[in-house]
């Protein structure tokens, strides 16, 4: 037995979607809440899986989550336990490593198994490590678990050799009770660490430069609780825009930040999409004229989002011409494009780019999500096409979306969940 998405192609989509709070905020707000010694509530929590996995770990490490509605999650983690995590819900996700971060920073002492998530290719966690290291942590590899150890942490600076949003974060959680300052250069740039930091300083953290490739960490004794609201999820609103540029008749998109998307939009304005901002929404009415094709290159933030790139290239099957699309984030970031020709595309993978050929007629069929945003890029895939596509591997889609059957039903698509044999 499987559950699926099915999808009937061709609706025009009408009417207005919300999104949710950040997934990539949420996987390190969560982590970081456990640095304060009481009660930290977070508001706009997506309803994911990936948020599921996370209360998992809290409670196994006996801090007391409780869900007073929803979107809403407050962590006590007043009688805590410092426990090894080498329990399942740490394998499923990746963003469980920033258990190492908060941990280290808060007993100087962590056990955790090797993070899961995605299959993106090799996401190695060198710098972080490197990172703990230069705070004067020990580092060990044993039985497939990390362990971390310190004396005492101590601020210094550190240079990343790429701007790793993962190594950031995790290095700005364990400096936050290193004695004296710790400078992070070439620290990534992602709304997502401003928001991890905007929640430490409520804490009682001192960091300053978030946005900034310098962030500087002055070490403190003891944060304590707060209330702390996520900020909206910029690649579900990145994916329900390219989604509505593709089906869309007249859709509205709310509770967005249009300028974290500044390099998606304007790049849907160059292929001709019809598209309008507002301070909080993103307005995209039908176009009849034919989309065009351009040339996209995945980079850190502020650049295009490597999470945009699978659902971008649904939408560039339909554009006239050859579209290139080169990956320098996650090399191995193309698995969607398999699935996509299944259903009539024609892609050319020679890594690190892909090549659409455009327009192609897309036929509806039994693919699979091999991953997060390749289950995204299928929906949109799926909504283009003649005929019914099944989804399998919906897993992948539930770790990032929320309710997106739900969503996507009210806007007037065909699609629906669905138990095979």
């Amino acid at each position: 037995m499987e559950e699926v998405i099915k999808i009937k192609g061709g609706n025009l989509l009408e009417g207005n979607i919300r999104v949710s709070g950040a997934k990539n905020a949420t996987v390190a707000l969560i982590p970081a809440a456990v640095l304060a010694h009481n009660k930290v509530t977070i508001v706009g929590i997506p309803n994911i899986s990936d948020v599921r996995s996370l209360k998992e770990i809290l409670e196994y490490m006996n801090i007391k989550v409780t869900t007073p509605s929803l979107d809403a999650i407050v962590i006590d983690p007043a009688e805590m336990i410092n426990k090894p995590l080498i329990i399942d819900a740490v394998s499923k996700l990746r963003a469980s490593y920033y258990f190492m971060g908060a941990l280290l920073g808060k007993y100087k002492h962590v056990t955790i198994r090797m993070p899961g998530g995605c299959n993106l290719g090799p996401r190695p966690i060198d710098l972080h490590l490197k990172g703990f290291e230069a705070l004067g942590a020990k580092v060990e590899y044993r039985d497939d678990n990390y362990i971390l150890t310190a004396d005492e942490l101590i601020g210094t600076r550190i240079y990343l050799d790429f701007a790793s949003v993962g190594a950031t974060i995790n290095i700005i959680m364990a400096a936050v009770y290193a004695k004296g300052e710790t400078v992070i250069e070439n620290a990534a740039r992602e709304p997502e660490i401003i928001d991890c930091i905007t929640l430490l300083n409520e804490m009682g953290a001192n960091i300053r430069g978030g946005g900034t490739s310098r962030i500087i960490i002055e070490g403190v004794e003891k944060l304590d609780g707060c209330f702390h609201e996520i900020i909206p999820d910029r690649i579900e609103a990145g994916t329900y825009i390219i989604l509505a540029a593709a089906m869309g008749k007249d859709v509205t998109i709310e509770n967005v930040i249009p300028y974290h998307l500044d390099s998606l939009i304007s790049k849907l304005k160059e292929i001709g999409v019809d598209i309008e901002t507002d301070y909080d929404k993103v307005h995209i009415k039908r176009n009849e004229h034919q989309l065009t094709k351009t040339n996209i290159k995945t980079m850190p933030y502020p650049g295009f989002a490597t999470d945009l790139q699978a659902p971008l290239t649904a939408l560039l099957t339909q554009a006239i011409g050859n579209s290139v699309i080169t990956e320098t984030i996650y090399v191995a970031r193309f698995k969607h494009c398999e699935q996509l020709n299944k259903m009539g595309a024609n892609i050319i993978v020679a890594s690190p780019s892909a090549t659409i050929v455009g327009p192609t007629k897309l036929i509806g069929t039994d693919v699979s999500a091999t991953d997060l945003r390749c289950g995204a890029a299928l929906v949109i895939a799926g909504l283009i096409a003649q005929g019914t596509t099944t989804i399998h591997d919906i897993y992948h889609i539930d770790r990032g979306y929320e309710d997106i059957v739900s969503k996507l039903s009210d806007l007037g698509a065909d699609i629906h969940r669905e138990i095979i044999d």
